[in-house]
């Protein structure tokens, strides 16, 4: 087989390049897509998770363009996002879904001026109760929905040509419903076409693990989902279990202040050996459209200038905040680890 073709090989259909050999003989590291296209994914350097940047409440019957100014949006979020690379962050994963304000030109303007890794997602959100679904949701398969999202990674999110570097859904409280469950397997079709993880805001843990079993039938490693809003389980015996299974167990939602719960969490999972499982993020911003000005707008520094201080006292190490937001997001993100590798080739 000539190089050219083994690199095609280790290509994804939409043309990540997985794992493939350099010329010396050793394997090429994963790329990871942002809104300026693919990047080594040793070069994310500190990562949050799940944060936003504009989200509009009113609703995919109701969501059209014209109803926020951009600029007035990026003029108020670039100070937000400069303040953050300041502090030594290296990429906000931007976790808006479509018909829930996800704007992929205002955060590839935003990504280029604060000098901030930006990464923004394909996929549909089932919870708070469907509002935020299209019509066609409810119609279409889950094929039908994956050739969507699919083609967004391969051609881009239309009009922009920017790529998604995540699927994102979401879903009730478990059992899962028929819908959400559809939204469920569209994921794991378009998880095994492009690589990309999955990451779907939960409502708790039943739910949580009712997904991981869906996307086992559906042929999709654990470690392929991220258990969106985790702490808001409070049996941790559930977190512990789907990190046992090898998905990725996130607590986001770090406040401004009073952080035992969280550091409580991460403690206990670190005491258990499944730290390595955890993600973590502020689950902040944002531009609220329809209120004065947007609204307040949370920063996002706060994790790194008061969280991690006040968890190092009690134990959380230097090096577990390198796990937590440098090697974990790395892995998770990283398409070349996620999946069975044949469902990645072409």
């Amino acid at each position: 087989m000539q190089r050219r073709d083994f690199l095609k090989l280790a290509t994804s259909s939409a043309g990540i390049l997985l794992s493939a050999p350099s010329a010396s003989g050793s394997p090429i590291p994963p790329r990871i897509m942002t809104v300026l296209g693919p990047v080594p994914a040793g070069s994310l350097g500190r990562t949050l998770m799940h944060e936003h940047v504009l989200v509009d409440f009113v609703g995919a019957d109701k969501i059209a363009p014209g109803r926020y100014d951009p600029e007035e949006v990026f003029q108020k979020a670039l100070p937000h996002l400069q303040k953050l690379k300041s502090v030594g962050c290296g990429t906000l994963v931007e976790c808006t879904p479509a018909y829930l304000g996800r704007d992929p030109e205002l955060l590839r303007r935003l990504s280029r001026a604060s000098g901030l890794h930006i990464i923004t997602n394909t996929g549909f959100y089932g919870a708070g109760h469907n509002k935020f679904l299209p019509e066609f949701a409810f119609s279409e398969t889950a094929e039908q929905l994956a050739a969507r999202w699919t083609r967004e990674f391969e051609e881009g999110i239309a009009p922009t040509g920017i790529r998604p570097g995540l699927i994102k859904t979401g879903v009730e409280h478990g059992p899962l419903s028929e819908t959400h469950a559809k939204l469920l397997s569209a994921a794991a079709l378009t998880h095994l076409r492009t690589g990309l993880v999955i990451a779907s805001h939960t409502g708790n843990g039943t739910a949580a693990l009712a997904q991981l079993a869906l996307l086992k039938e559906r042929g999709v490693r654990p470690s392929a989902f991220i258990w969106v809003h985790a702490q808001n389980e409070l049996a941790t015996a559930t977190h512990l279990e789907a990190a046992k299974q090898g998905a990725w167990v996130e607590f986001d939602g770090i406040p401004d202040k009073k952080f035992d719960r969280h550091i409580d969490l991460l403690l206990q999972m670190k005491e258990a050996g499944f730290l390595n499982r955890v993600l973590i993020s502020r689950d902040a911003g944002w531009y609220h459209v329809g209120e004065p000005g947007g609204g307040e707008y949370r920063g996002y520094h706060s994790l790194f200038t008061e969280f991690l201080p006040a968890a190092r006292k009690e134990g959380l190490s230097e090096d577990d905040s390198q796990t937590l937001l440098v090697r974990n997001p790395r892995r998770a993100l990283s398409p070349s680890r996620q999946g069975k590798k044949s469902d990645l080739q072409t």
